[in-house]
């Protein structure tokens, strides 16, 4: 007889605990155990929340290499079946080795789980029969757990799931996440203390009642915001460093639907705009998906949506000024081009005209599309299509945390048709849909790979832009980590290209996600590995750095309503010289439209205690030397960048804090 130490690990979730009989079967290149009772010393708290058990396993002789284990666990009589969350079993063979078995999954009906030892192969890599198999029963049980769904034609597809507790449950919120993201959101109007204020229809009659509402929740950029929001210096800073840093683009030519010509602007004694354009000290931002579309009704009032163009300039002390704000995409003599040089109200109109064009471009475009139903697709495809031995799973797992069922409740909560966005922004309903469509259409393979988006954008040398700097640093880390992980496991171009798993995970994006329109520049297939390591750069990067910058902002730059109007409700002036403080007060949001934004601002910005911050992987899905040891180095560089990100927030008057990767998540998990 030889024996097999087994040591089996429950896991410290709410829970996880199973007082079930659990049963094993170990399977090797030579044979195979019996199925054995795992009873121990311990008794009925072997498997407990925490718990680490061993358990000795007999065969008659050696049975080679392991290859897999069978686990499965049956209640007693009388008593219900429960649900088990093991993390690894780990076998020490009679030869000495030492097998690992990653499991991170919850166990929950009485049948047969088959998992497979911890070393990563690829497809062509997996030669053992048994192994083959359990791989492709592993993939056709996740074809019919995770099945795709047309939400809305025209924009990514998700996952197919009637309601949170239908989704599977590894893919579920933590007891932990469950309480705080409920406790949060049904509380958020309370903690506000604006629960008097929800069903109030009227209009604020004066900036010190938005301010008596405001001051029941601040952060301290948040405070910032409401002493600086009129400024110009502070308007443009906010395309740099505020939650929609990805819009501005050095204009080298004006459109020509934004007639503004040298003897309009005042550049402050640095000679006329033509000169300065070809110094590359202006620059644009154009909101010419928002043109046309139709404007919500809130409180029985019709909304209006802008679809601005800004023109901006780089002055010598370094600052981003707003010279020149066309409100309307067609020159028109009832489309006025406003300027700073305007009345106060005329100029600060415009400006808040823009604020609120940007918050609903930035909501559907910059944050749901390009970050929430982007991380969806990336999760769903790859809980399709790749399995859990595979070296990709094991690398992107991690960052699908929480992402499906987040955006589950984004559609019931949020984008439904008694959605909060539907319900209280200025293109929910049929134009957020218009919006979503017209953003995907358009999106770009390099507007997703910050360091390809800088370039085209031409904004390399614009100075202050934190987002830039701290995301590129980010997006270096991230590519020579994966680079590294992936270059271990497949040796050149060929064995990229051979891997039929792989390369049905990228085609399953390429035609649920971007809806096979190839002028996206989304590969439809990997050909090489560098093209492998940059898209799983992006992957990574938009999960977690990029979210993080346009999603953690948002209170802070959104909960002084005036700055970010969730919707308007006048029409823009169509000539000068007729607003006032009042103009200003008529056209803000109603006082219930704007409690809910802020409500639901504050939620979207509320981390979890159960946050787990990039590079974090408390699940240990690698076993080999090298790729473990590259997550350590990655883990350093991190905390590197981490340390001079702070070390430069400390000279800021507003510190830039969105890229720091000790404060951003792994994954789109709110």
């Amino acid at each position: 007889m030889v024996n097999y130490e087994v040591t089996v690990s429950t896991g410290n979730l709410a829970g996880a605990t199973t007082f079930n009989n659990v049963f094993i079967k170990l399977v090797g290149t030579d044979g195979e155990s019996k199925r054995k009772w795992l009873m121990g010393f311990k008794g009925a708290s072997s498997f407990t929340i925490g718990a680490v058990s061993s358990f000795t396993v007999y065969c008659p002789v050696s049975i080679g290499k392991l290859v897999l284990i069978e686990l499965d666990k049956q209640c007693l009589p009388l008593f219900p079946e429960d649900s088990w969350f093991p993390t690894k079993v780990e076998v020490n063979s009679p030869e000495g080795d030492t097998y690992n078995f990653p499991i991170y999954r919850w166990i929950t009906d009485s049948k047969v789980h088959r998992f497979r030892e911890g070393t990563a192969l690829t497809v062509f890599e997996d030669n053992h029969h048994l192994g083959r198999y359990s791989r492709q029963k592993e993939l056709d049980q996740r074809e019919k757990d995770y099945l795709w769904h047309v939400y809305v034609e025209g924009i990514p597809h998700c996952m197919k799931a009637e309601n949170p507790l239908s989704l599977p449950y590894e893919v579920r919120f933590s007891f932990t996440k469950t309480t705080e993201f409920l406790y949060t959101a049904s509380t958020g109007l309370t903690e506000l203390q604006l629960k008097g204020l929800a069903n109030c229809m009227e209009k604020w009659t004066d900036i010190d009642a938005i301010n008596r509402v405001f001051c029941c929740k601040r952060t301290d950029i948040s405070d910032y915001v409401q002493e600086h929001w009129k400024e110009d210096a502070f308007f443009g800073y906010q395309y740099l460093n505020g939650v929609n840093p990805i819009l501005i683009r050095r204009c080298s030519a004006l459109p020509d639907n934004f007639p503004v010509t040298d003897d309009m602007v005042f550049l402050r004694g640095q000679g006329n705009l033509t000169n300065e354009m070809k110094k590359g000290n202006i620059f644009l931002c154009d909101y010419k998906r928002l043109d046309g579309v139709k404007a919500n009704t809130i409180n029985g009032k019709k909304q209006y949506l802008m679809a601005p163009l800004v023109l901006l300039h780089k002055t010598p002390d370094d600052k981003l000024m707003p010279i020149a704000i066309q409100l309307k995409q067609t020159p028109a003599d009832d489309n006025p081009i406003f300027f700073p040089t305007d009345s106060e109200y005329d100029w600060l109109m415009a400006k808040i005209f823009v604020r609120s064009a940007d918050f609903n471009e930035h909501q559907l475009n910059v944050h749901l599309l390009r970050t929430h139903l982007l991380a969806e697709v990336f999760s769903v495809s790859l809980l399709r299509n790749v399995p859990m031995v595979h070296p990709l799973y094991k690398l992107l797992i991690p960052h699908t945390r929480y992402t499906l069922q987040i955006n589950h409740l984004a559609r019931l909560v949020l984008i439904s048709e008694t959605g909060v966005f539907t319900k209280f922004s200025a293109s929910g309903g049929e134009g957020m849909m218009t919006i979503l469509k017209r953003s995907l259409s358009s999106m770009t393979y390099s507007s997703l790979c910050i360091p390809d988006d800088i370039a085209e954008r031409g904004v390399e040398a614009l100075p202050n832009f934190y987002y830039r700097d701290d995301g590129l640093k980010l997006w270096d880390l991230i590519q020579r980590f994966v680079q590294g992980v992936l270059s271990f496991y497949y040796k050149n171009d060929a064995e990229v290209q051979k891997d039929s798993e792989l390369q049905k995970w990228i085609s399953d994006i390429f035609e649920r996600g971007f809806l096979s329109q190839a002028c996206t520049g989304i590969p439809q297939s990997f050909t090489t590995v560098a093209e492998l390591v940059k898209f799983v750069t992006m992957v990574i990067f938009t999960c977690s750095g990029q979210h993080s910058a346009v999603n953690s902002g948002q209170y802070d730059y959104g909960g002084w309503m005036p700055n970010t109007p969730i919707s308007l409700q006048l029409p823009p002036p169509t000539k000068k010289g007729e607003t006032s403080e009042a103009t200003m007060l008529q056209t803000f949001p109603d006082v219930n439209t704007t409690v809910q934004g802020m409500s639901t601002m504050w939620l979207l910005s509320k981390q979890s205690s159960d946050f787990v911050p990039l590079g974090q992987y408390p699940e240990d899905h690698f076993s080999e030397k090298i790729p473990s040891k590259l997550i350590k180095d990655f883990q350093g560089e991190l905390e590197v960048l981490s340390v001079d990100i702070n070390v430069r927030n400390k000279r800021l008057e507003v510190p830039y804090t969105y890229m720091d990767p000790t404060k951003l998540e792994n994954s789109v998990a709110i």
